[in-house]
């Protein structure tokens, strides 16, 4: 009898800020804008960082969240939860694909 390896389809990865009242507070007490902090995650624009301090948002590719953790001295899971889709089918999951 052999055995056959079934694949695990993973799904999509994205990140999700756990608190924008902490990001907030971090970038006040290191002097860091939004504007500032968009260019740290390697975005062109930073509307999609307003809206993400606003709350209109929550979530984002991991990339960026890595960047915006170290630049801020922290670990990345103190501002951020990592977020894996069970449908591997599924493209969206609330995140604008402009942002990256």
């Amino acid at each position: 009898m052999e055995l056959v390896r079934k694949q695990l389809a993973i799904g999509d990865l994205w990140m999700e800020l756990r608190d924008r009242k902490m990001l907030q507070r971090l970038m006040i007490v290191q002097g860091v804008s939004n504007r500032g902090l968009a260019k740290v995650a390697g975005w062109k624009s930073h509307s999609y960082m307003n809206r993400l301090v606003s709350g209109q948002v929550k979530t984002l590719e991991p990339e960026p969240a890595l960047r915006i953790a170290k630049f801020l001295g922290v670990g990345v899971e103190d501002l951020f939860l990592t977020q894996v889709s069970t449908n591997p089918a599924r493209s969206e999951h609330g995140m604008s694909k402009k942002a990256s």
